[in-house]
């Protein structure tokens, strides 16, 4: 039975001891119950049947829950009563972040009663402590919270998983995601390459991010704009590209995607690549191991991207695969330390270029607001930031970029995406869920 095959039943010790007192059956009496205890095996037989079949069908749906079901949306548990209006009008906690889209709405646009009235002081002293730079606070008020709050709200497990991610803790990471499975019998998060690779901590870009958006059919009608982004590296030091939108993949276009990609981290060049998943699932069927006359292009772009990935398995897989069809020596595996991968944040037209926020916001802020001013003001409609990167902001930073905002917020829409969760509790606390609209990372 699998999974319960671990709790086996004892077997139970039948009097029979020195002290065992006689029985008819000890002294050979005939006994009368001999009908009723063959009628009451055969009911225990039965319900032993019964149980194990009712174990056999719940281990089955565990099995599939934890294993094939991907995590749900924010919001997808069971929905919390309403609170009374009279409580809701005179309630200032923080709202939890649990919306089917990953969006946090403005405050009129939320659902009601997103989250227990208890959890909202706990989230917001929490990200206090983690914006006053309280590592080992926040991380010791987190797991205190998990045995209680954690059973139903998952944004202290969000939170947890993003501390362990900032700070490059993945041992820790992967060991919560153990129990985040057996909590909600679902797919535990996955840890991901940090957005600030090992050996560029020091580097604090922050400002618009060209970026080139793939969409339909990467082939080779996409020479042109490969071209025009490696001339753009040349003034920029980060450069996004997102891949999300691809739907189909050829040769032509691995090949000349994987020559740019090469060049753009070989000129020192930070490449933020979004949708990195996504392709690496379009490449990998379109190639056929022993097919030695199909082009190696496809081959060699998923194995770059499963190295961006950090999917050191499926590189190793992938490589052997290779080896066997082509008859060569396998590539090696090499973490890849200027490349990090995101999910796909442009919702808004493709021709909008996101402002990368840097890795922490604090002490003096002034160059970074003066260029903020200077991207709303060339903005259209739409101020959207790229948080990818943001892992903190001081308690006094975030008031100031609130202030900021406003004016901004006046003319235009504001956006800020990918946020962590423990940034986006902070920055819900504070009120900027009254000029922008907060989009936190999945989980």
């Amino acid at each position: 039975m699998g999974i319960f095959s671990i709790f086996n039943k004892k077997k139970t010790e039948q009097p029979g001891g020195k002290n065992a007192p006689d029985s008819r059956l000890r002294v050979g009496e005939p006994s009368r119950l001999a009908a009723d205890t063959d009628a009451d095996r055969a009911r225990q037989r039965e319900i032993a049947r019964a149980t194990a079949a009712k174990i056999d069908a719940i281990e089955s749906a565990m099995s599939n829950d934890i294993f094939n079901t991907p995590e749900p949306a924010w919001g997808s548990g069971p929905r919390k009563a309403k609170a009374p209006a009279a409580e809701d009008a005179g309630s200032d906690t923080l709202p939890m972040l649990e919306l089917a889209t990953t969006e946090l709405l403005a405050d009129e646009d939320l659902p009601d009663a997103l989250v227990a009235p208890q959890t909202a002081p706990v989230i917001e002293e929490i990200a206090i402590m983690f914006a006053n730079d309280q590592m080992a606070v926040t991380e010791h008020m987190l797991l205190d919270s998990l045995a209680e709050l954690g059973k139903d709200d998952r944004t202290i497990w969000w939170m947890l998983f993003d501390l362990y991610q900032v700070g490059g803790r993945q041992e820790d990471f992967d060991n919560i995601a153990i129990d985040y499975a057996s909590q909600f019998e679902t797919s535990p998060p996955s840890w991901s390459p940090p957005l600030m690779p090992p050996g560029m901590e020091e580097r604090t870009f922050a400002g618009v991010t060209p970026t080139e958006v793939f969409s339909g059919v990467l082939d080779g009608e996409v020479a042109p704009r490969l071209e025009r982004l490696l001339q753009r590296a040349s003034e920029n030091p980060v450069l996004r590209l997102e891949f999300a939108r691809i739907q189909s993949v050829t040769p032509d276009g691995c090949a000349l995607l994987l020559e740019t990609m090469n060049r753009l981290r070989a000129s020192d060049r930070e490449l933020i690549v979004a949708g990195a998943a996504e392709l690496a699932e379009l490449v990998h069927s379109t190639i056929e191991i022993g097919q030695r006359d199909a082009s190696e292009a496809p081959w060699l772009l998923l194995l770059a991207l499963f190295q961006l990935l950090d999917r050191e398995k499926d590189f190793e897989e992938t490589a052997m695969d290779y080896c066997v069809t082509y008859e060569v020596s396998p590539p090696s595996f090499e973490p890849s330390l200027s490349t990090a991968t995101s999910v796909s944040i442009l919702h808004t037209p493709p021709a909008t270029e996101g402002f990368m926020l840097p890795s922490v916001i604090e002490g003096a802020t002034a160059s970074l607001f003066d260029a903020i001013d200077a991207y709303a003001a060339d903005s259209a409609e739409t101020v959207l930031f790229d948080c990818s990167r943001l892992a903190r902001v001081d308690y006094s930073a975030a008031a100031a970029l609130l202030n900021r905002l406003r004016p901004i917020a006046a003319e235009k829409r504001i956006e800020l995406r990918e946020l962590n969760h423990l940034v986006a509790a902070l920055f819900k606390l504070l009120g900027f869920t009254e000029v922008a609209k907060l989009f936190p990372h999945k989980y």
